[in-house]
């Protein structure tokens, strides 16, 4: 192989390699909520911010977008994809059976190690102190979960549905006392893991998604009626 054709190969696989971290990097961010739902994504900023050039950061962004976490918007830019409450709704629908499958293969295969290994990541869920330190817990906790059930291919859908719902699941969660509801619907799917019940499991993984959309349903409601109010308020004292 010719120099120069090997220069362009290491060149090809550095710039993908730079590609791929900055389409973690982001994907964090969105996850963390760092960026947002509507933000447009600055390719200058982050290229800046990251130490790197604006070419990777694109790619990223191309990425991205493939994962439905983006939108590119001609002569505008880059913007974290908005989702509507039906569209949330939907996808946590087909999450329910997924996870509830996973739960059901997973009774069969986890063992005590793992067991022991999902309780210590609800304890350390019980000691987050907001939806901050709470969130990428919880994403964690269910991708172990999945990964449990020994199916690759399950695992990878149920992964690219998550990563979708990263820009909405957290109003679920910030509502009330929901975090600490989640995590005593956690600790039920592990005793149902423990118990080696599959059924139980089946049942118990699926019920934890469909709670998590009433609670999303419930706190998108209440959003739209502080909006309502706050509307009315507003036009009330311009009169």
């Amino acid at each position: 192989m010719r120099n120069d054709d090997l220069l362009t190969q290491l060149r090809a696989r550095r710039a993908k390699s730079l590609s791929s971290l900055a389409a973690e990097e982001l994907e964090r961010m969105i996850v963390n909520g760092e960026l947002q739902s509507g933000d447009r994504i600055n390719e200058s900023t982050l290229a800046q911010m990251f130490g790197i050039s604006r070419g990777p950061i694109r790619e990223a962004c191309r990425s991205l977008e493939k994962s439905g976490l983006v939108r590119v918007v001609t002569n505008r830019g880059v913007f974290v994809r908005e989702m509507s409450v039906a569209q949330a709704a939907d996808i946590y629908d087909v999450r329910a059976h997924l996870f509830g499958l996973a739960g059901r293969l997973a009774a069969t295969r986890a063992t005590d190690r793992d067991i022991a290994g999902l309780l210590a990541m609800v304890k350390e869920m019980e000691r987050a102190k907001d939806i901050d330190d709470y969130y990428p817990l919880n994403v964690a906790f269910h991708a172990r979960l999945v990964e449990l059930s020994g199916n690759t291919r399950l695992a990878e859908l149920y992964k690219s549905l998550s990563k979708e719902l990263h820009l909405f699941r957290r109003r679920g969660l910030v509502q009330g006392e929901s975090m600490a509801f989640s995590n005593r619907e956690h600790v039920r799917v592990i005793e149902a893991l423990r118990n080696r019940n599959a059924d139980l499991a089946e049942r118990e993984m699926a019920r934890h998604i469909q709670a998590g959309k009433t609670r999303l349903l419930k706190g998108a409601e209440e959003h739209n009626s502080k909006a309502s109010k706050t509307s009315v308020r507003k036009g009330k004292e311009k009169e």
